[in-house]
Formats: structure tokens, sequence, C-alpha cells
């Protein structure tokens, strides 16, 4: 005779989606949907096409954190009734799958409560990650190629929209450098944990057989700025040099100067892109970019804030937030939470939850500190 009993941990599960809504707001999220939909339906939207974007994007955003919200609360509700259904038909199967529920719903609703924990300024912000490879030669920039993957195959699997706007491929394998953006709700404060110089210790593919190889890259990540919130950069501030956009082993991929590489001079800060496919998309886009970040910069500065958003990262010995090691024993392990696991094949392929939830609270459990 089967008998569940999940009384208990359905009315714990209750007791924190209530408070899970609470901080979230979704009466707050229903508002600003409603004022979403109605400058949407405006005719008169698409007139300014960077303002259209900018309000569909909002509208998607929101959308999607009460779809999460409501579909939980829709599960807890039918995760009651299957329950009843397997006591009451004495069903096994029913009663697994009841079993297989309650993971499930609790894996959703530990996602939902990092979210809580994400109340930065910036937080809720699309990310810009960039990726350079550090010490290790060849192997360095081999490892920020896996890591470029890596972040590109969880936001895959999370269903966030990503864009590599450029990429620089080093001679012999891999990369020298990649930035990307993930727009997403909360994609700056999920993914700035990220931050930080990344080790990797394995046999090297390149070099002499049976020797081991350590390589570094640095993972920066800057929030997106609101076009609003740009600041206004002088032309005499500014170098732009146009080139030809390149693939792996420095093949042209186009025909045209369209790759953009624009440096500010008074801080030394550059930002290259060539995914688009016109030189004046590619130099909008750097400009957004570099405009974040001159503006991180300037509010850092005012609020004694500095390194604690992109940081300043070496890439090398003394600065790692993680180790993956895939030789001689396997495992990944982040040296702030000390959480680890021991599939780094998983972490490579986008399984990267479980750092990100420590993270989020290891920084959490910093700030109260």
């Amino acid at each position: 005779m089967i008998e569940l009993d999940f009384s208990d941990r359905i009315a714990a599960l209750r007791s924190t989606f209530a408070d899970i809504s609470a901080v979230i707001g979704v009466d707050r999220l229903e508002t600003e949907i409603a004022s979403l939909e109605q400058e949407a339906s405006d005719p008169a939207l698409w007139n300014d096409t960077d303002n259209a974007q900018r309000v569909t994007s909002d509208l998607s955003h929101r959308k999607s954190e009460l779809d999460k919200i409501t579909n939980t609360g829709q599960r807890l509700d039918d995760l009651e009734v299957l329950v009843e259904l397997a006591n009451e038909g004495d069903d096994q199967e029913s009663a697994d799958e009841a079993e297989a529920e309650l993971k499930s719903i609790q894996s959703m609703m530990d996602t939902l409560e990092i979210q809580t924990l994400l109340d930065g300024e910036y937080d809720p912000r699309p990310a810009v990650i960039t990726i350079r490879s550090g010490a290790g030669g060849v192997d360095a920039a081999d490892f920020a190629e896996m890591l470029l993957r890596m972040y590109l195959r969880y936001a895959e699997q999370h269903g966030f929209k990503t864009t590599v706007m450029d990429t620089s491929y080093a001679e012999e394998a891999g990369i020298k450098s990649a930035t990307f953006e993930v727009d997403a709700p909360y994609a700056f404060g999920t993914l700035s944990v990220e931050a930080g110089t990344h080790r990797l210790v394995r046999m090297s593919p390149f070099g002499a057989a049976g020797k081991r190889q350590t390589s570094f890259a640095a993972v920066e990540v800057i929030p997106l700025m609101e076009e609003t919130e740009s600041i206004e950069i002088p032309e005499n501030d500014i170098r732009v040099d146009v080139f030809r956009s390149s693939g792996p082993g420095g093949q042209s991929v186009n025909t045209t100067d369209s790759a953009v590489r624009i440096t500010h001079l008074p801080t030394g800060t550059v930002v290259s892109m060539q995914n688009e496919k016109s030189q004046i998309q590619n130099r909008a886009a750097a400009m957004r970019v570099l405009q974040s970040r001159l503006l991180l910069l300037q509010k850092e500065a005012e609020n004694a804030k500095k390194k604690e958003l992109a940081g300043n990262i070496t890439a090398s010995w003394g600065d790692q937030i993680r180790s993956y090691v895939l030789a001689p024993y396997q495992m990944v392990k982040d040296l702030r939470s000390e959480y680890e696991v021991n599939n780094p094949s998983n972490v490579f392929d986008g399984d990267l939850d479980g750092f990100i939830s420590a993270g989020i609270r290891w920084r959490k459990r910093s700030d109260d500190e």
C-alpha cells in the first residue's frame, strides 16, 4: 500500500514560495507588464527603433519573470493532486512521478530564491562578458575558447539570448579574447560571480607528452547600460581603427574593413567589435560597450567601490577564483565558496548552476559580514 506523505515538504515549499513572490513583487511585475504592453501597442513606437527594442525586450523579460513564478505556483498545486492520486490509486508510477516532481520544484525554487539575493543596482541588466587568455601560451588560448563555449552552452540551456560581439583568434589554437552579450533578466547579477581568473590544469595536447600544463584565463563581466544612461565621450578622447574581420587562423571572413576598434585615450580602455556586417553597426555596438565600461568607472570612483564590479583581473597566479583540474584527477573547485564537482566535462558543457548559486550565496554572506 502506497502512503506518500509530502505534506511537510510541500508546506515548506509553499512558505518559501510566498516569501519569494513577496520579494520579487508579483503585483509590481504585473503593473510593469501592463504599462509596457500599452507602450508596445502604440503604432508610433517603431519610429524610434532603439526605444522600441528596449520596450519589447523589457516586456519579454518581465513576462519571463512572471511566468516562472506563476508556473511554480501551478506546479505546487498539481503536485498535491498527483500525491493524492498516487495514494488513492495505490499507483507506484504516480508515486515515482510525484517524487521526481517534488525534486524538480525544489530546484526551481532554489533558482528563484537566488534571484531574491540579486539586489544590486545593476543586477537586473544584461551582461557583457569578455574572456581573455592569460599565462600559459597556446594552452591558455585554448582554455579561453573552452570557457567561451562553456558560457554560451550555459546560456543556451537556460534560453538566454547571446550575441558574440568580437573574437580575436590566436595563431595556433584557441582565442586571445572574445566579448559577448547575454540578454536575459538578471544576467549581470547572475553571471557577475564568474568574474575573475580561471585556472586549468591538464596534460597539454600541445606540449610534450606526459607533461602537465597550468594555464589561465580572465573573465570580466560588466552590466550593459541603458541608452539613457550613456555618458558623453568627446571625439578627441577616442581613437577609432577599422580593420578586416577575421576568423580562425587569420582567414578573412568578409571583404570589407567593417571591424572597429575604439580606444578611449584618457583611460586606455579598448573595445573591439566585428559581429555586425557594417562598420557603422560595429561602431555603434562598440560605443555602447565603451560607454558602459566608462560609466562603471565613473560610478565606482564616485562611490569609492573600485574593482567591485568588473575588477582588476590579471589572469595569473594569486588571483584565481576557480580551478579546473583534468590531471592527475578530475575536479572543478570554486576557491571562494569551496563548491566543487568531480565531473569537469559537464561543467565545460555549461553545467554551471551549482557554481553560480554557491557564488551568489557566498557573495551575499561576504557583503553581510
